[in-house]
């Protein structure tokens, strides 16, 4: 189960947001880090958004200036989080190298 944390920055007025999503496996996880990286933020101010891997635990945290930025970020960031889970869910662990 994925652990989240939600708060304001109070020194910045940042709203941050952080999420993190347990895998199987190192691996795994390596695997949904390497699919979620290429994905930038469309807007090039507003938002920041930073992917981590922790064993088998991918950690995303983002930073916004408006919750509706942010809220849409987290959106898009778990729809392509939850296809790369299925695809890797249908195809079987993934073969040692």
């Amino acid at each position: 189960m994925a652990a989240t944390n939600a708060e304001r920055n109070h020194e910045t007025s940042q709203l941050e947001f952080s999420l993190d999503v347990p895998f199987p496996s190192p691996r795994e996880a390596a695997i949904a880090l390497r699919s979620l990286s290429p994905d930038r933020e469309p807007r090039k101010s507003g938002i920041s958004k930073h992917l981590a891997l922790t064993g088998s635990t991918l950690t995303a945290k983002w930073s916004a200036d408006e919750a509706r930025i942010l809220r849409v970020s987290v959106n898009s960031f778990m729809d392509h989080l939850t296809l790369v889970m299925e695809t890797m869910e249908m195809f079987g662990p993934p073969a040692t190298q």
